[in-house]
C-alpha cells in the first residue's frame, strides 16, 4: 500500500498467485487513480483483506493455502468484512461456478482470461467511478 496516497483512492486487493497476472491488474489499476494490495495466496487474501479493509476485493478461485471459495465465505462471516464487494476473476466457467460464487453473495464474477479493462470496468461499476 501507499502510504502517501490521498484519503480518495480506493483501495483494491488482489488476490492471484499468477504473477503476471497480478502485476498488469495493478498496473491498470495504479494507473486509474487506485491503491492496490496483493496477495498471492488466500490466507494471505484473508489476513490482508482483515487488516486493511479493501473497497473491492479480485479473488481468484484457484490460490494456494486457501482456495478463493473458502476465503469468500471467511469475509461473508466476518462483520468487519462481510460488506467488501468480491469480484471472482477465474478460469472456471461453468454456471454452477456463477451459481456458487452467487450465493458467497459476490458482486461480480469475470472468466479468465479477462482483459484488464475489464477488471477495471467493473471495479468502477461497483464503485460508482
Amino acid at each position: 500500500m501507499n502510504p502517501s496516497a490521498s484519503d480518495d483512492e480506493k483501495l483494491v486487493l488482489i488476490v492471484e498467485d499468477d504473477e503476471d497476472s497480478r502485476d498488469v491488474y495493478r498496473e491498470v489499476l495504479r494507473s486509474s487513480g487506485f491503491r492496490v494490495d496483493m496477495a498471492a495466496s488466500g490466507l494471505d487474501g484473508l489476513n490482508r483483506a482483515r487488516r486493511g479493509l479493501p473497497d473491492v476485493i479480485l479473488m481468484d478461485i484457484s490460490v494456494p493455502e486457501m482456495d478463493g471459495w473458502a476465503v469468500t465465505a471467511e469475509l461473508g462471516k466476518d462483520p468487519s468484512t462481510a460488506g467488501i464487494p468480491v469480484i471472482v476473476v477465474t478460469a472456471y466457467a461453468f454456471p454452477e461456478d456463477r451459481i456458487r460464487a452467487d450465493g458467497l453473495g459476490c458482486a461480480g464474477f469475470l472468466t479468465k482470461p479477462c482483459e484488464p479493462s475489464r477488471v477495471l470496468a467493473e471495479i468502477q461499476r461497483l464503485l460508482g467511478g
